[in-house]
């Protein structure tokens, strides 16, 4: 294993107690609520990702990260060992968003831009990020702003949204998809081996990965849209970049 992956492994080790610590503070100390604290995790936990890529130049070393975190958030949420992101009527939210980090990742990103035995095979690693990035910012945001500013309600097969919050959901997954594969794809550091998309490109891929991770998250229950999301999002967009 290279020297970096290594460190890779320890500092993002470092980083996810680091970010339960702050958010307990936050939520003994400062009063936050929990419905605060636990969106903090959420969105610092998505942005991990971006050292990820940075850190490791093996796929499969990559994602070892995210799949402890899986198991170590379903233990938290089981437990109820961390209050300031599992409560008695929290979902296991934060064990699928790491499940949906290390399996978007395993099946899309291949930094090195080949397989195992050379043969060489492009990296579609921006996908996978542009879709976490979605769940990170998209989804926390959306919720923020159904709390603080929904009026219209709708619930559909038992999930209940906001009209604002998928406003806000669609707006932000646009931006998201744009500026991940904008900035990362092609990327001397992050992303080599990606394919670079032109203007026109990014605009379709914003457009239908934002509206499909919209209809998502207002479609499915409470915690499941941690796995629908970036499965859906990636999804769509690996079929429009290849």
């Amino acid at each position: 294993m290279y020297q970096r992956e290594i460190i890779g492994l320890a500092i993002s080790l470092i980083y996810a107690l680091c970010l339960i610590g702050m958010s307990e503070l936050l939520y003994r100390k400062l009063d936050v609520p929990q419905f605060y604290t636990r969106k903090f995790v959420h969105v610092w936990a998505g942005m991990w990702i971006i050292a990820i890529m940075m850190l490791f130049y093996r796929w499969w070393v990559g994602i070892i990260p995210f799949a402890i975190f899986t198991v170590a958030n379903y233990l938290l949420y089981y437990f109820r060992l961390v209050k300031s992101i599992d409560q008695e009527d929290s979902t296991p939210g934060a064990a699928y968003f790491a499940l949906a980090v290390t399996v978007v990742f395993a099946l899309l990103w291949r930094p090195i831009g080949q397989t195992d035995d050379g043969t060489p095979i492009a990296d579609y690693g921006p996908v996978a990020a542009a879709a976490i990035m979605v769940l990170t910012w998209g989804d926390s945001l959306a919720a923020i702003a159904g709390r603080l500013f929904g009026r219209h309600p709708y619930t559909i097969w038992g999930s209940t949204r906001s009209v604002e919050g998928s406003v806000v959901m669609a707006v932000v997954s646009f931006a998201a998809i744009y500026l991940t594969l904008g900035l990362i794809s092609g990327n001397v550091v992050m992303a080599p081996f990606a394919p670079v998309l032109t203007t026109p490109q990014l605009l379709i891929a914003a457009t239908v990965g934002a509206l499909l991770a919209t209809v998502a998250e207002g479609v499915t229950p409470a915690g499941l849209d941690n796995l629908t999301v970036p499965f859906i999002t990636a999804g769509a967009l690996w079929l429009l970049v290849r």
